[in-house]
Parts: structure tokens; sequence; C-alpha cells
């Protein structure tokens, strides 16, 4: 069984949902707590067995790139003043893993960021984590579950992977929706949320739909599994809605060819990229936080 070792991140956004906090600081960088978002999105995907990362983004998000470098400088100093212990956790990256970061050049959409990271990539099978979604790292376990679960997924049978979760009635129409094969509908008609992962094959997805018309009220979170193929999907789209090159297209032609999964999610997501929602995770996180340092 091949291991997924590679992963990609998109970066290259503007976070206008985030204004103004997002305006001199990228929204990746804004702080959960303690850490920013995005320290959280690539210590999931290291649990998981990551071992290269790649960010794509554009020339105004050189500081996250800053962010997972060594300051030479600032290491220096707190050495020399006795402080090891706390400059030993700014150095916090395992040495066998790498932080790559290309430039997505045109603003032409989520597929074409992820396009974009293929001179990296090349032909390994890869990892996609969006970091406006943070899962939560205070329950469950990271190097099991999710997207170590997906991983482990994909291993086995070569099907992409999908990350889903149910969503309530009012907020369907926020989310791709995943149409499910009539032999897996039973999912969507448990009342109960199982909190499980488990991986089973889907028809295809509806963008946004409304409740009435969605086919199931499983939603994308925002990580996936994907098969190298999907480039070639990818480099063949052509830009549809707002001139941008589509990920969900390119997902449909890896599904009506190749066969996709989607894999029920464990544990609870938070939205860093939505207002209200990045400060109800801030106060959460921040609550488990001091909790630990009691």
């Amino acid at each position: 069984m091949k291991k997924i070792t590679h992963a990609v991140i998109p970066v290259a956004g503007f976070g206008t949902r985030m204004l103004p906090l997002s305006k001199a600081v990228p929204k990746e960088l804004l702080p959960l707590g303690n850490r920013p978002a995005i320290h959280y999105v690539v210590e999931e995907a290291i649990a998981a067995g990551i071992k290269h990362i790649v960010l794509v983004g554009h020339a105004q998000k050189s500081a996250i790139e800053n962010y997972f470098d060594i300051n030479a400088e600032l290491d220096s100093q707190l050495r020399t003043k006795c402080k090891e212990q706390l400059a030993d956790s700014l150095n916090w990256l395992p040495d066998d893993v790498t932080v790559s970061m290309i430039r997505q050049g045109k603003a032409l959409g989520l597929g074409h960021a992820v396009l974009a990271a293929r001179p990296i990539i090349g032909e390994h099978d890869f990892a996609v984590l969006l970091p406006d979604v943070v899962l939560d790292p205070f329950t469950g376990d990271m190097a099991a579950d999710n997207l170590a679960f997906m991983i482990d997924a994909f291993a086995k049978d070569n099907h992409s992977q999908i990350l889903v979760d149910k969503v309530a009635d009012e907020d369907v129409h926020k989310y791709g929706i995943a149409k499910l094969h009539e032999a897996f509908s039973e999912v969507n008609k448990e009342d109960d949320e199982a909190d499980i992962n488990a991986s089973f094959k889907v028809a295809g997805f509806v963008e946004k739909p409304n409740l009435a018309d969605a086919p199931s009220k499983l939603a994308v979170v925002g990580r996936y599994v994907f098969s190298n193929h999907i480039f070639d999907y990818l480099a063949n789209t052509k830009a549809s809605v707002g001139g941008e090159i589509q990920l969900t297209d390119a997902i449909d032609a890896l599904i009506s060819e190749y066969g996709v999964n989607v894999t029920t999610m464990r544990g609870d997501s938070y939205d860093a990229g939505d207002m209200r929602s990045y400060m109800q995770a801030f106060i959460y996180f921040a609550e488990q936080q001091l909790a630990e340092d009691e």
C-alpha cells in the first residue's frame, strides 16, 4: 500500500470575510488561542503522516512562509537569555517535514490553486487541507482520525476521499452537499449523528442547494485525499462560475472514471474564515489552553 506523504494548503485568498482583521495580517495567521490558525492545520497534516507540505499563496502572503521558517536572530537572542525552552517551542516542525511555498499567480479559484502545486507535488498522490477549516485538536486522535483515516482508506482501495459532516437544515445551502449512491442512502436517514469515520462511495456533489433540493445533509468539510489523476482533470477544466476553475468540476470527472469516496468526520470543525465562527473558535481554543495551564 502506498502512503500519502504530500499535502497542499491553499493560502492565496484575501480573507474578505475577516476584514478588517485580515487587512494587514493574513487570515491564516489570525490566532486561535495562543497559535495562528494554520499552525493547527499543519499539525493535523503532520500527525496524519504528511512529510512535505506545499503552501499555495501569493506575494502578500510571505508572512505565512516566514512563520514556518527559523528566525535565526530571534532564536539566538532567546538562547542568549537562557530561554531555550521557548526557542525550542518556536522551532516545532519535525526535522523530516518540509514546508514549501509556490505562488498561484492568478486568482482563478480553488481548482487553479491546487493545480498550481503540481510542479512540487509531481507524480505523487496528495492531500488538500483548506486552512479556513480547523478541526478540534483537543478531542480525538489526529494520528488516527479524519485525515489520517482518509489516507489509510485511500491506501487500501485507491479511491480519492472527501471529508463530510452532517449539517443542520438551515446550513445546507452554505455548502457543497454529497449525493449518495442508493446503497448508502440510509446514512442520510439516521437521526443520530454517528461520530465515527466511515468511508463509502459518492455519486457526486451539489453546490449550495436549497434544503428541498439537497440530496443529503452531508456537507464537504475541507479535507481531501486525491489520486494524482486530479491534476489532469484540473488542467483540462474550463473556467466556470466567476471565471474560476472549480475543484468540484474536476472531482465530478474523477468520480465518473475512477470513483470517489466520502469519509464521515469525527469530532468538530470550526470555520476560521468567518468572523462569527472564528470568534467562537477563539474562545473555545483559549479556554482549552488556559485549562491545560492550570
